[in-house]
């Protein structure tokens, strides 16, 4: 079968194209999502990132903390003394 021996349908509904063409962008969407990055990092605004800890609550106790000065989930340089709204206290 060639690609002349395909016959597209006479009459096509607005409604059957309206489908077609969300399905299209509904999966387009999905790709672009899925290809972003997972190293991908928030920006200390995004999470209230502060420079001073929060109660007993500070980076250098943070599961997420990474000697000396940086963090899994947060962009840019992070105080061991700091801390954020994505606080996970260290197990143990």
């Amino acid at each position: 079968m060639s690609i002349s021996d395909f016959k597209m349908p006479e009459a096509m509904s607005r409604r059957t194209l309206l489908r077609a063409g969300i399905s299209a962008a509904g999966a387009a969407a999905l790709i672009g999502t899925a290809t972003r990055p997972a190293s991908a990092k928030l920006a200390q605004s995004a999470i209230g990132y502060q420079d001073s800890p929060h109660g007993s609550q500070d980076c250098s106790n943070c599961n997420l903390f990474e000697a000396p000065a940086s963090c899994k989930s947060v962009s840019g340089k992070i105080s061991p003394n700091g801390w954020c709204k994505i606080y996970v206290k260290k197990a143990g």
